[in-house]
């Protein structure tokens, strides 16, 4: 598609209605320079990494993630971005983004929390876990030495998604426990101009950092892989129990948090499994808490797999609302009823979607219209 005379707004309307958009050429000129180009020699520019501890022999303990690796010098921990050299440990990735985007926050997604705005997305190479169905794997599952990224300090962030017009700054595509010293750095440098912060994480994180992490997030966005142990070791190269327990301190913070369960056939998709799962969100977190049942696609180690029935995800919406949760989404299919948001009160349609888009809002001070129920989130 060729898109002629268009304003900078209308491009990034445009462009991000069909899903996102990379940043506006004049602002990549502008902001990105050809000096700014990280390429895998300016390793040596690192940043001491937190959460860690010294051990004899200069060997160290990280204890950012529930892996908890114990690590020779110069050696790296499991994540590939975070290496010891003699007994002090660095992060590789700090203000070293491989990716940045502006994208609607409803592709995040984040049904509740500022709808219809934009969010400047960026990430680092890196991960903690190794999920079998990545979609954004290329970048997850690489050293920083492997990929191209750009010199980005958190100012320099701040600063492209002010002229961007973006409510919010989303950490994402990868996995951000992983860039944690870059994403505190960047939210306490949003906060003065009023630019929010989201999370878009794995939850596979320890206690500390996470909480250090709520004093300057404006919202969490958890993946849930599954609710099975099984399902945790075999697919993820992880467990079940360190999300949860990063799932109940966000509520105990209260950080607006938001869920997303991708359904792939035959692995996370028993019904008993779901509505155990649904009632431990009401139990443990509250029923006001959005769920997005996600539509799985084969990908990555798992293409031998089908796409999820769109019967499934209805079935698992179903599950959620008659288990007591309020808000219960389908995700990627565009056009179905259940992207829109109901008052859990009187039923009636508060927000209209299609994909990304918003098409009618009428969530008023917070709550419905019609029957002046509060509804959870945070909308302006």
């Amino acid at each position: 598609m060729i898109m002629k005379n268009l304003s900078r707004r209308q491009y990034i309307k445009t462009t991000c209605a069909a899903g996102g958009c990379l940043l506006a050429a004049p602002l990549m000129q502008k902001f990105l320079t050809s000096n700014a180009r990280a390429q895998s020699s300016g390793l040596e520019d690192k940043t001491e990494a937190r959460y860690y501890q010294k051990l004899d022999n200069r060997k160290i303990k990280c204890q950012l993630c529930p892996r908890e690796c114990v690590i020779d010098d110069l050696e790296r921990g499991y994540c590939g971005v975070r290496e010891n050299e003699g007994g002090v440990y660095y992060t590789l990735v700090y203000g070293k983004a491989c990716s940045a985007h502006v994208d609607p926050v409803e592709k995040k997604p984040m049904f509740h929390f500022f709808p219809g705005s934009l969010a400047f997305s960026y990430a680092t190479a890196g991960c903690n876990v190794m999920c079998k169905f990545c979609q954004n794997w290329e970048i997850s599952q690489s050293r920083p030495e492997q990929i191209e990224s750009l010199d980005l300090p958190p100012q320099k962030i701040v600063t492209l998604a002010r002229h961007n017009h973006c409510v919010s700054i989303a950490y994402t595509y990868n996995e951000p426990v992983v860039f944690t010293e870059y994403l505190y750095d960047t939210a306490v440098a949003g906060r003065k101009p009023g630019v929010k912060s989201i999370m878009i994480s794995n939850g596979y994180i320890q206690k500390q950092p996470m909480s250090d992490l709520c004093q300057v997030l404006d919202a969490v966005k958890i993946d849930l892989k599954a609710f099975s142990e099984r399902f945790y070791t075999e697919l993820v190269a992880g467990h079940l129990r360190p999300v949860l327990d990063t799932l109940v301190l966000l509520r105990k913070k209260n950080m607006w948090t938001e869920i997303v369960y991708l359904v792939i056939p035959g692995q996370n998709d028993d019904r008993r499994e779901l509505k155990e799962m649904c009632k431990w969100i009401v139990t443990e977190l509250g029923p006001d808490v959005p769920v997005h049942f996600s539509r799985f696609h084969p990908q990555y180690r798992l293409t031998n797999l089908p796409a999820t029935p769109l019967e499934t995800l209805k079935t698992a919406r179903q599950i959620g609302l008659d288990n007591g949760l309020h808000y219960v989404y389908t995700g990627n299919i565009p056009g179905d009823p259940g992207e829109n948001t109901y008052c859990p009160g009187c039923g009636a349609v508060l927000v209209r979607r299609i994909g990304f888009r918003i098409l009618e809002n009428k969530i008023s001070d917070s709550k419905c219209p019609t029957c002046n129920y509060k509804i959870a989130g945070i909308w302006k």
